[in-house]
C-alpha cells in the first residue's frame, strides 16, 4: 500500500520548513494532522502519483502561508482547523505570495477547493 511518505517524503518534516519561530513547529503539526487524510483519501482514490505529488507541492505552499499568517497576526490560540477553514473556500485558496503564474495558481486553487470539499 502507498503511504504519504512514499509520495512526499519530506512530510512529516514540513512544519520545520514552514517554521519561524518554534512555537510555529506544534501549530504546524495539527495542520498536517489534518492534510495527511486528505493526501490519504487522494491515495486511496487511484489518482496518479504525479497528481498527488502535485497536490502535495500545493498543500505544502498552503500550509507556509497559513504559518506565516498564525505568526504575523500573533493567532497561536486558534485551532488549526479554523485558520485552514478560513485560508480555503469553494473558489480555491488565499493568495499565495510563491505563485508567479497564472497555472501555478489554478493547480493551488484546485488542491485548496478539493481540500475544503474533503473538510465539508
Amino acid at each position: 500500500m502507498t503511504t504519504v511518505e512514499d509520495i512526499c517524503r519530506d512530510f512529516p518534516e514540513w512544519p520545520e520548513s514552514w517554521m519561524g519561530f518554534d512555537k510555529d513547529v506544534p501549530y504546524g503539526k495539527g495542520i498536517n494532522d489534518i492534510f495527511r487524510p486528505f493526501i490519504e483519501s487522494l491515495i486511496a482514490k487511484g489518482l496518479t502519483r504525479k497528481t498527488i505529488k502535485r497536490h502535495c507541492d500545493n498543500l505544502w505552499l498552503l500550509g507556509g502561508e497559513i504559518i506565516r499568517e498564525v505568526n504575523t497576526n500573533n493567532r497561536y490560540k486558534r485551532p488549526p482547523m479554523e485558520l485552514v477553514m478560513e485560508e480555503i473556500g469553494p473558489d480555491g485558496g488565499a493568495y499565495c505570495e510563491h505563485l508567479d503564474t497564472e497555472d501555478g495558481m489554478k493547480s493551488y486553487d484546485a488542491t485548496c477547493r478539493a481540500l475544503y470539499n474533503f473538510l465539508k
